[in-house]
């Protein structure tokens, strides 16, 4: 038994000295100390032994017991010391590489779309204003002459908060409460959200709009015309043409939508276009009288005008961009080509 006891000692601190890894030596340890072990067989085994041979017997496996638990901690150790090294290696930091230069963001088509326009309207003169998304019914139809029938004010076309709130379908409630706090002349573009219950590859339920204000004596339809000319010429430039159709909205008298010759095709017809050559762009029209009763305002001294237009609908005339969801996917293969 005692040469089965040096046997063991022997190759116990053989593979201990082998292991090169922390998983290696924790299966060494079991193989010889465990419960199960090649040592606690031994020790296990001693009642078998002759008495006078038991107390040498035990000694020595003792003894060995404790050679390889302290062979086990130095080896552990080592291993510890190695694997910290080779981490810190790993994740050192070489400083005379070049620095990695983090990819920088940029304004969305959208943000940058709108700022191009307003910075048109603002060197017309023309001031900032903007409102709340959720307003009433008062502000969002009453006060821009809708009646209670108009099919507008359905649930098929409207987002209602509650009765008598909605999710604003234009910015034009901004237009009266300027009105309200404000005596010509005015002279403003609003820029901001709007909701519609509409979805297809040109319109989304929330969309971006900005619409424009003037009033002050005098103020004819051909001030609005050269306004928008200015404008188109000034965006999408000066080779595009543009025309006024006849066209109805409760708050303006006479009313028109403008279109230009399409940005695509140049007007010689395309799919962007429907092959017509024209796109619309915008509505417009000279306020409404009912509009200036509801402001306080005198419509017989006061003439004004105002129009609208989609910020998505510009963004995707002027980038051939074929469905408005683009815009809103936050895809970054899309957006970074802008």
């Amino acid at each position: 038994m005692q040469d089965k006891i040096e046997q063991i000692r022997a190759t116990a601190l053989e593979e201990i000295a082998q292991a090169n890894a922390l998983q290696a030596l924790e299966q060494a340890r079991v193989k010889f100390l465990g419960r199960k072990g090649a040592l606690t067989d031994i020790l296990r085994g001693l009642r078998e032994a002759p008495p006078e041979e038991r107390p040498v017997l035990g000694k020595a496996a003792n003894e060995i017991k404790g050679a390889i638990a302290e062979a086990i901690e130095q080896r552990k150790a080592a291993l510890e010391a190695l694997d910290t090294e080779q981490r810190a290696q790993r994740d050192r930091v070489d400083m005379s590489l070049p620095g990695r230069r983090p990819p920088l963001g940029h304004m969305h088509p959208i943000t940058r779309v709108t700022e191009e326009l307003l910075d048109i309207f603002l060197e017309l003169g023309f001031q900032v204003a903007t409102g709340p998304d959720v307003e009433t019914e008062y502000y969002n139809f009453d006060s821009l002459n809708t009646p209670s029938d108009h099919p507008a004010r359905d649930l098929h076309d409207t987002f209602f908060v509650k009765p008598g709130v909605v999710l604003r379908t234009h910015t034009s409630p901004v237009q009266m409460r300027v009105m309200e706090q404000t005596q010509p002349p005015v002279a403003v573009v609003v820029p901001g959200r709007v909701y519609r219950v509409d979805y297809d590859a040109s319109h989304s339920p929330m969309f971006y709009q900005i619409e424009g204000l003037l009033v002050d004596e005098g103020i004819t339809f051909a001030d609005l015309k050269g306004t928008l000319m200015l404008f188109v010429h000034r965006f999408f430039g000066p080779e595009t043409k543009l025309r006024f159709r006849p066209h109805f909205f409760p708050f303006t008298e006479p009313s028109a939508e403008v279109d230009i010759s399409c940005t695509v095709c140049k007007g010689k017809g395309c799919r962007v276009c429907k092959h017509q050559g024209w796109v619309e762009v915008l509505g417009c029209g000279m306020v409404h009288p009912e509009v200036f009763r509801y402001a306080n305002y005198d419509y017989e001294q006061y003439t004004g005008f105002a129009f609208g237009m989609g910020v998505d609908r510009i963004a995707m005339l002027k980038h051939a961009i074929n469905s408005i969801g683009h815009l809103y996917e936050n895809d970054l293969r899309f957006l970074e080509q802008f």
